[in-house]
């Protein structure tokens, strides 16, 4: 028993590893995956879905509203 406890905390710790890396990776995906669900579901009751980001929409740009087009 004592030579199989020596070799089974090695293995158990790298499945245990393994596993929470596995898990944590399908976790994150998932969360991701409702992320871009619920942007796209605001961005729907927006009415900006063929906008490619809010970055781009019109009128996105606050700063410097006074700023002269053409002053020459």
């Amino acid at each position: 028993m004592d030579g199989q406890d020596s070799e089974d905390p090695k293995q158990s710790t790298s499945d245990m590893t393994a596993f929470v890396q596995n898990l944590l990776q399908q976790m994150q995906s998932s969360r991701i995956d409702e992320l871009e669900s619920s942007i796209n579901d605001l961005r729907t009751e927006m009415g900006v879905e063929g906008s490619p980001s809010p970055s781009n929409a019109p009128g996105s740009k606050p700063e410097d509203p006074k700023s002269p087009v053409d002053t020459a």
